[in-house]
């Protein structure tokens, strides 16, 4: 039974793939290649660049490597940006610590 993905989830999948294809191609890298600089084989590289949902993030992170990327990995989920859930925290506070001001809080 194949998994069902959302129409929005698995355009965004095709378009990471064909992005990584692009840079795979404007690298000059071969698939094979490829393959061998992320630890995996062809078929892999090719569902990678297909968009396939069921490929291993591990192989995305390698992938991410070695374009010199994985920076980019890292900023997804910075949860010093992640705006909606530092507000969500901080309504979880109490309210003698909500209210006091930041110059109270280091005094």
């Amino acid at each position: 039974m194949r998994n069902s993905l959302f129409p929005s989830h698995e355009r965004a999948l095709k378009r990471l793939g064909a992005n990584m294809s692009m840079a795979r191609r404007r690298r000059r890298w071969s698939q094979r290649a490829m393959a061998e600089q992320i630890g995996a084989s062809v078929s892999t590289v090719r569902r990678l660049e297909n968009g396939e949902p069921g490929v291993a993030l591990q192989h995305l992170i390698a992938a991410l490597v070695a374009f010199g990327m994985c920076d980019r990995l890292n900023a997804l989920l910075d949860t010093r940006q992640d705006t909606v859930g530092l507000l969500m925290q901080d309504a979880a506070l109490p309210e003698r610590i909500r209210t006091r001001s930041p110059v109270e809080a280091v005094e």
